[in-house]
């Protein structure tokens, strides 16, 4: 029954979690919310980002307000699952240091994984319908990501590999990050 109940626990925490990193790129790279991705991300997280807007403004070109939950539901599943799974008691400074870390590795774990499903379904579309109403989002999303790696990898023979670099680059960070 705890397995259960942490599975969706788990998903729950990592669906939104994504949908609040991608209202923080989307607002970040300037991608349009007009699209039908934008209103999805919009309403989904308008419950949480609009009144931590009157309390937490955005600072230097980021949007704090749509950061901080992310990481929050990532701190929660980090103490969640530390204080589940493990039979070490520990001290209320180390426990706090500690769900803190997993909580930023978590993050950080999220915004790769979310950039990789963009990657992959651009690519698919690209290949399938490159005209889809999304297409212009998810390009908008991974132009700052994959610009540096064409200006060192310019298509092969009308072919970006681009997208597979900055994938395989990913997966290195992601198993750094463990």
């Amino acid at each position: 029954m705890t397995h259960a109940f942490l599975f969706l626990v788990d998903a729950l925490v990592s669906f939104f979690t994504l949908l609040f990193l991608a209202r923080f790129f989307m607002q970040l790279f300037r991608v349009s919310f007009s699209s039908q991705l934008g209103g999805f991300v919009t309403q989904l997280t308008n419950w949480a980002v609009k009144p931590l807007r009157r309390l937490i403004p955005g600072f230097a070109g980021y949007d704090w307000a749509s950061l901080l939950p992310a990481y929050g539901l990532q701190v929660f599943l980090a103490a969640l699952l530390l204080t589940l799974r493990t039979g070490i008691d520990w001290e209320p400074g180390q426990l706090a240091a500690l769900v803190a870390w997993h909580g930023l590795i978590g993050l950080l774990r999220s915004a790769i994984h979310l950039l990789v499903g963009v990657l992959i379904l651009q690519a698919v579309l690209s290949w399938t319908n490159p005209h889809a109403p999304v297409a212009w989002t998810l390009q908008q999303l991974t132009r700052p990501w994959l610009a540096p790696i064409q200006r060192v990898l310019p298509p092969i023979s009308g072919i970006d590999l681009s997208p597979l670099v900055l994938i395989l680059l990913a997966q290195l960070v992601l198993s750094f990050l463990g």
